[in-house]
This record gives C-alpha cells, sequence and structure tokens, in this order.
C-alpha cells in the first residue's frame, strides 16, 4: 500500500491535550490550518457528497419499483401467489446482506473505491433492465437476485469511504445526506409512479407496471450507467491516493484523522483482511449493533409496503401513490436537521430513539383506529424511524474507529444483518391481513420496541468503556496499535508521548 508523504502537515490548533514541551503553534498557524481544512471539507463536500446521494436515490427507486407496480397487476400478469411476491421482493436482500461484509473489506486494501464503486453502479443499472421485460415468476427472481450483488457493495461502502475522509463529528450529517437520498427516491418514486401508471397503462397494449418498472432501464437505468462511469473520476479514494488533492492536502486529511483517534487512519502490516474480520466478529459491540439494526430494519419495513398501506385510505391508485410522497420529504429534511443537531452536539442515542419512538406511536395509532386522517398521519409518523435509522451505521463508524479493515467489516456485517430483517420483514405485510393490517403492525412495533433496548445497551456499554478510558492506561483500554500511534505522531509533526496523550483523550460518542 502507498505510504504517507513524509512531510509534516499544519500544527493541530487549539488541542485539548495536556501541555507539553514542544512548541505550541502560534496565532497565525491556527488560523491557517483552520482555513486549510475548510478548503478541504468544502472540496469534499462539493464532489463525494453530491455523487453519492445521487447514486443512492437512483438506487432506491431501481430496487422499489416493483412495489408500486404491485397496485396495477404486477402479480396478475406474472401469475405470481402473494408469498411468490413476497419472495420477489426479499431475494434481492439475500445477495445484498450476504455481500456487504466481503466487498467492504476488499475495498479496504485491493480496490480504488472510485473504481469500484463506479463499476457496481454500472453493473446494477444493466441488471434492473431485464426486470421490465420478464414473463413469469422465475425470470423476475433472478433478475432480483442479481440485482442485489452489485448493490451490495454501495451503502456501507458509501459509509466506509466518508469515514475515510470526516472526523467523527462530521460524519453524522454526511451521513445522512446520503442517506436522505432514500427517502427523496421514495417520494420521487412515488410521484414518477402516478404518473406512468396513470398515463400508460394499455398504451401499445402494454400494462402500465411494465412501462414504470422497464422506466429505470429506458432513462434512470441508462443515466445510473453513465453516472457510475462519471463517478469514477468524481469520488475521492483515500487521502493518500486520491487523484484530485495535492500532497499538502493529502497530508492534512490523514492528519485530520489521526488527531480525531489519535491514530493513524490506515492498516499495516500485521492488519489483513482475515485479521480485520476476525477482529470485528469478536466485538461484542459488532454483534450488539447487528442485532440493533436488524430489529430496527424489520420494524421499518413498512417502507417497502407503503403504497400497499395506503391503499387502505380507500383512494385510487393514482392519489394513493401522490399521498405517500409528502410522507418520504418531511422524513428527509428531518434526517438532514437531526443529523446536523447530532454532530454539533456529539450525541448518538437520543438522536435515534426519539424518531423510532415517533415510529411506534404511528403503529400505535395505525392498531387504534380505521380513520383516514389518523392512518395518513400515522404514516408520516412511520416514515420517521428513517430519520434514527440514518444515525445507526454513523454510531457503529464512532464506535469502533480503528483498524479501518476491522471498521468496514464492522460497517458491512451490522449493514448484512440489517438488511435481513428487511428480508424478513418482507413477509409481515400479507394481502390476507388487509385492510386493518393489525398483526404488521405488532411486529414492527415489537421490532422497534426491540431496537430501542439494543441502543440502550449500546449507549451503557460505551459509557462504561469511557469510564474505563478516565481510569485506567487509555492505549490499553483502546487497544491502540503501537504502529498507528507512532505514525499518527508523524503526520501531526509531535512526539510519540504526545500522540499518547492525544489517544487517551479520545472517547466515545453515545
Amino acid at each position: 500500500m502507498a505510504q504517507p508523504i513524509e512531510t509534516i502537515p499544519p500544527p493541530r490548533c487549539h488541542s485539548p491535550s495536556p501541555p507539553s514541551t514542544i512548541n505550541e503553534p502560534t496565532e497565525a498557524e491556527c488560523a491557517e490550518r483552520q482555513r486549510a481544512e475548510r478548503s478541504l471539507v468544502r472540496k469534499l463536500d462539493m464532489r463525494l457528497n453530491p455523487a453519492i446521494f445521487v447514486i443512492f436515490m437512483m438506487n432506491y427507486i431501481n430496487r422499489t419499483a416493483i412495489t408500486a407496480a404491485r397496485l396495477k397487476g404486477l402479480e396478475h400478469d406474472l401469475r405470481l401467489t402473494d408469498i411468490q411476491y413476497n419472495v420477489v421482493l426479499s431475494i434481492l436482500y439475500v445477495t445484498l446482506s450476504v455481500g456487504q461484509a466481503p466487498s467492504n473489506m476488499l475495498v479496504t486494501h485491493y480496490f480504488r473505491p472510485s473504481v469500484y464503486i463506479g463499476s457496481c453502479v454500472v453493473a446494477w443499472g444493466l441488471a434492473s433492465a431485464l426486470s421490465g421485460v420478464t414473463t413469469n415468476y422465475g425470470g423476475m427472481l433472478a433478475c432480483r437476485l442479481f440485482i442485489g450483488l452489485p448493490e451490495a457493495s454501495f451503502y456501507p461502502g458509501a459509509v466506509y469511504l466518508l469515514s475515510c475522509w470526516y472526523t467523527k463529528k462530521e460524519l453524522a450529517f454526511r451521513s445522512a445526506v446520503l442517506f436522505s437520498g432514500l427517502d427523496f427516491a421514495q417520494a420521487f418514486g412515488a410521484l414518477l409512479a402516478a404518473a406512468i401508471l396513470a398515463g400508460m397503462e394499455g398504451v401499445r397494449g402494454i400494462a402500465g407496471w411494465r412501462w414504470y418498472v422497464c422506466s429505470p432501464f429506458e432513462a434512470f437505468g441508462s443515466i445510473s450507467i453513465l453516472l457510475g462511469l462519471f463517478v469514477m473520476w468524481l469520488l475521492p479514494d483515500y487521502t493518500r491516493n486520491t487523484r484530485w488533492i495535492d500532497d499538502k492536502e493529502s497530508r492534512l486529511a490523514q492528519a485530520r484523522l489521526a488527531e480525531d483517534a489519535g491514530e493513524a487512519d490506515q492498516d499495516i502490516g500485521t492488519d489483513s483482511l482475515l485479521n480485520g474480520f476476525k477482529s470485528a466478529i469478536a466485538d461484542p459491540l459488532v454483534w450488539l449493533f447487528s442485532a440493533m439494526l436488524f430489529s430496527q430494519h424489520l420494524g421499518l419495513s413498512v417502507g417497502q409496503f407503503v403504497p400497499t398501506f395506503a391503499k387502505t385510505l380507500g383512494f385510487s391508485t393514482t392519489v394513493t401513490l401522490l399521498l405517500t410522497a409528502p410522507t418520504w420529504l418531511v422524513s428527509a429534511i428531518f434526517c438532514i436537521l437531526n443529523a446536523w443537531h447530532a454532530d454539533k452536539t456529539g450525541e448518538r442515542f437520543f438522536h435515534i430513539s426519539v424518531w423510532i419512538g415517533a415510529t411506534i406511536v404511528g403503529f400505535i395509532v395505525s392498531l387504534c383506529t380505521m380513520s383516514v386522517g389518523a392512518r395518513y398521519f400515522a404514516l408520516f409518523l412511520m416514515a420517521l424511524g428513517d430519520v434514527g435509522c440514518a444515525m445507526t451505521l454513523v454510531w457503529t463508524s464512532n464506535s469502533i474507529p480503528r483498524p479501518p479493515v476491522k471498521r468496514a467489516a464492522a460497517i458491512g456485517i451490522a449493514n448484512g444483518f440489517g438488511n435481513l430483517g428487511t428480508l424478513v420483514g418482507s413477509y409481515t405485510w400479507k394481502n390476507k391481513w388487509a385492510p386493518k393490517y393489525h398483526q404488521s403492525c405488532l411486529i414492527s412495533l415489537a421490532a422497534l420496541v426491540v431496537s430501542t433496548a439494543f441502543a440502550l445497551v449500546i449507549r451503557q456499554h460505551l459509557i462504561r468503556m469511557n469510564r474505563q478510558l478516565d481510569t485506567g492506561d487509555a492505549a490499553i483500554a483502546l487497544g491502540a496499535n503501537e504502529d498507528r500511534v507512532k505514525k499518527a505522531a508523524h503526520l501531526e509533526g509531535i512526539t510519540v508521548k504526545r500522540a499518547l496523550e492525544r489517544r487517551r483523550g479520545f472517547r466515545y460518542l453515545y
């Protein structure tokens, strides 16, 4: 792997570390460092965030087109039973879940993320094309299965890539911008579906759902392929090998991350993929986050069935789809605002659990009444669960910062298990439970209560770990790697002793 450049970066300003014998930065040096950091972050924000937002938005439109198509005869035309439809819906999450951890570990060592992610975008754009021309259950099943494989690389890979550039108190907002693409995709997809399913039904003798499912190929699929090629140039790779930042910015980017955790954000010779994976699966935090995400995604599986659930309000297909769009737009706005506040405060648990609690209230409302107004309000509350969900993988990254290969494996494992929750959730919204869907609401409500309990356990665990850092040897308690601490000292232009002092200043966010 490429080694960091041997020139000392600008000094850290306003360090919380104890005084040392080295010279402190002057006011002018501090001002220069702050300007350089703002310039670097602005450059990243202008390239990295818009690219992954658009990719995720188009990814989700492609993935969920089938849910709106169900309202206009997909099951009838393909002669699908209720169980077969659920299998078609859920099979994507098999490859999506299984592929995430291996993909995330590979990208840390063997790939340029820009090329790897761009290639996967091209692959799922091509794979989604075939779903609109299938004529039977087997064909649709095969298409969905293969769409999930390249998609497995994207969301955990994007979160990992963000964590390779942004500090732990910058990460939530940027990840929320990414995650909000899901909500914007839901809203835009609903509006698009309303237009196509209403206006194209029977045109040229083709069912409206086929026009809609084909649209990702004819429009979004083609754009996805072009976008995949474009992001190979647009996205950054790592702080040490990105083509469009200069040497000074590269050193500054590496130093920022080293200061954030007290260790260089680079794997060393002993951090193999296998060791990183073993380290991740041996960490109880990884499994706590995995269980939390599984139950969270199970509880939020209503997102796959919002058009079906909204249909119980009694309106036409077009009106039903139009009514769902505002729920996702509201969720997207709160998603970004919530993450911004979480970064400002450094708090995580309440920025997740409050919104999950709002979704629980939504399910309770749906259990208590069939009133159109109340149930529509409940849809808004259900969509707000995404606001909390957007923070969970960020919390995982914050809690397992080093070594990078372990962080990548942890993100992949946790999100992979989370998507298994979505797979299970595909079977909890059955037609035979319509129109009340009481059983579905109870399952989702219980799952979200369980996810909140796991979040509380994680919070208390992190508080206990911080107390250990306050009373014991920080380097031992954190499992700090001596080589990475020395490399952090080199990157920051300070002594190893000072680097260890800063390492002792590290605390987990909870």
